[in-house]
């Protein structure tokens, strides 16, 4: 139920109770008792009009010669002093004990009545504004100190996420970048001397070159990532292509197909999708032994959809283990809300299809 079905709910509950307390009365007085607590509808919107409000049916019906709790008068005093407004709340307070006695003056009832109880209904009156106002400000302050608290629970969770982070760039840093150095510079130097005696260049040689070059260029910016999350990741979907052309160059027939009319994507959204291909297309080159490869992207309404599939050796009938890269690829899929699945095709090969959404929440 949402919150301001529920709010009528309520105030149609008090509005009832008000209308059977008050019996018997006349039929202007049953209409301003529901009024009264019907207005309480709106107290999370407008706490001061609902406090005007009730106020004022509480003296109308007080004028009609009838003397009640004023309890619609009451709850608003409580929501508008745990909306903040202490000051409103006490003039509101003040000046309804002090219109209450003249709303008594002009009613039809007979005053030697009314004198007899007047002074105890006064105090007791004073004593619930000062429970109502005391229960809505004791509310107010307990809240007041759980945002409190939470927000100090998330700024300690950021600051703790911002030294992880820092300390495994540091680790990366120290232990990922010489490795990839070495590898890329070896490659380097390997085609270099090919070239220079005249011989041709193998190429799985190339690449491994290129593939060296781009895990330091991949490195750096996670680093960078890393030491600032503000910056943005250098690849997104529009770097599939490029992606797909280096697959190539290792000898796999790998191919791209578009559907859809291409749009703005959420940054999240372009960077899931090519880090998708890029695992595939690794897993491919590592474990499928494929000579094929399928890119399919398609641009729909409210999803992107990447499909990759291969003709490897995948045997529909054999248990499979999810690695890193296919454990990588869920999570960032699920933190999208999305749906990733990849599993042999009975007619052979791999398949990993995922659907992105891309409509805002």
């Amino acid at each position: 139920m949402s919150t301001r079905r529920l709010d009528w709910v309520i105030a149609a509950g008090v509005a009832a109770s008000l209308v059977i307390a008050g019996h018997p009365t006349t039929a202007p007085g049953y209409a301003l008792l529901a009024a009264g607590g019907l207005a309480l509808a709106a107290r999370r919107r407008a706490p001061i009009a609902v406090l005007v409000a009730t106020g004022l049916t509480a003296l109308g019906y007080q004028a009609l010669g009838v003397t009640v709790p004023v309890i619609a008068f009451l709850f608003a005093v409580y929501f508008t002093m745990r909306a903040g407004h202490r000051a409103v709340t006490a003039v509101g307070s003040v000046l309804m004990l002090a219109a209450l006695p003249l709303a008594t003056l002009v009613s039809p009832r007979d005053l030697s009545t009314y004198e007899a109880f007047a002074q105890t209904r006064d105090v007791l009156q004073i004593a619930w504004l000062i429970a109502a106002a005391a229960a809505g400000e004791a509310l107010r302050q307990a809240e007041k100190r759980a945002d409190e608290a939470e927000r100090t629970r998330e700024e300690t969770a950021l600051r703790r996420a911002g030294e992880e982070r820092l300390h495994i760039a540091r680790e990366l840093h120290d232990s990922l970048t010489h490795q990839i150095s070495v590898i890329k510079l070896q490659a380097e130097v390997a085609v270099h001397l090919a070239r220079k005696r005249g011989e041709d260049v193998p190429e799985p040689l190339l690449a491994i070159r290129d593939a060296g070059r781009e895990a330091a260029r991949e490195l750096r910016a996670t680093l960078e990532a890393l030491r600032d999350d503000d910056k943005t990741p250098p690849h997104g979907i529009d770097d599939v292509p490029a992606l797909v052309q280096r697959a190539r160059s290792t000898g796999l027939d790998a191919q791209l197909r578009i559907e859809g009319a291409p749009g703005d994507l959420p940054a999240a959204v372009a960077r899931t999708a090519y880090r998708i291909v890029q695992e595939s297309l690794t897993n491919i080159a590592r474990h499928a032994a494929a000579a094929t490869a399928k890119i399919l992207i398609d641009y729909r309404p409210d999803a992107l959809v990447i499909r990759v599939d291969d003709d490897g050796r995948a045997n529909p009938g054999a248990a499979t283990t999810p690695g890193v890269g296919l454990l990588g690829m869920r999570e960032r899929v699920t933190a999208l809300g999305g749906r990733l699945d990849a599993a042999p095709r009975d007619e052979g090969g791999f398949t990993v299809h995922a659907e992105l959404p891309v409509a805002q929440p």
